[in-house]
């Protein structure tokens, strides 16, 4: 009851599940993991180790995933997960600017990040953001890329049973990530976290309008990402930039040097060029 009434009523942001994975006194950086969809911050152990020594390193578990809540009542949108993010970092004294690393959903939750509190935020680094266009006119012959994959994700939010069933044979036999887990308790998160940050999005409008550095990385071999709307952003904002590793959705592989060479140049101060005489 307590729980209804903080959280639905007076709209209390919940606070997420946090682990500071290394503490530096005097960071080169602070990086802040968010893992995708159907994830947690277990997704981040093969990368947290190979990060350089002088960062500071936090990863978190998203509302619905992971340790952190999982609420049956909200529409889980970027911007329900961008207040419990900054709920949680104000009430744990966790100080910034953040250099955000998002994976997937991860990465439109640090895009919205950026645009509600953009002071707390150095720059970004987005690996395999799904990135969609909101397309007002339909086209019947070819459609876009980007309707297929909404048409896709919505018939997967209509049958959620069968999803957990085809989700566990992703895991066995390693088509995903082995963090990648969704049960019956939690499937609900999923789904809405489907819904309403990916199937109904303005992320891709978002980052084209923000004021803060961005390195994408995008796996040559991604099935779910369109390599289309990625240029459009670094046409369209020229603090963005892509990257390309052969790899797929998935941070595996050679998708992980990829990322410690972007996290390492992102946590690198950048020096000013002398003024000649």
């Amino acid at each position: 009851m307590w729980e209804s009434i903080f959280h639905r009523w007076l709209r209390i942001p919940y606070t997420l599940n946090v682990s500071v994975e290394r503490d530096v006194k005097k960071p080169a950086a602070t990086v802040v993991f968010i893992h995708g969809i159907g994830h947690s911050s277990e997704a981040w152990r093969n990368v947290v180790t190979q990060v350089r020594p002088d960062v500071r390193i936090i990863t978190i578990d998203l509302l619905g995933f992971g340790q952190s809540p999982k609420p049956h009542w909200p529409i889980y949108n970027v911007k329900l997960q961008a207040r419990s993010f900054i709920a949680t970092v104000f009430r744990l004294r966790i100080g910034g600017p953040f250099i955000l690393v998002g994976h997937s959903l991860g990465g439109l939750v640090a895009v919205e990040i950026a645009r509600r509190y953009p002071l707390i935020v150095k720059s970004l680094i987005l690996c395999s953001p799904p990135f969609y266009k909101q397309d007002s006119v339909a086209r019947k012959l070819l459609p876009h890329g980007d309707k297929i994959l909404k048409d896709v994700y919505t018939s997967i939010h209509k049958y959620p049973e069968q999803f957990l069933k085809i989700s566990k044979l992703a895991v066995k036999y390693g088509l995903v990530n082995k963090s990648f887990n969704v049960t019956q308790d939690d499937v609900h998160s999923y789904m809405g976290a489907l819904e309403a940050s990916i199937i109904n999005q303005t992320s891709l409008q978002d980052a084209i309008k923000l004021r803060k550095r961005m390195r994408i990385i995008h796996g040559a071999l991604d099935p779910v990402v369109i390599g289309r709307n990625l240029k459009t952003l670094v046409r369209a904002n020229n603090r963005a930039t892509i990257d390309i590793a052969l790899a797929g959705h998935e941070i595996t592989g050679l998708y992980v040097p990829a990322l410690i060479k972007a996290i390492d140049a992102a946590a690198t101060p950048k020096v000013k060029a002398s003024k000649l005489p």
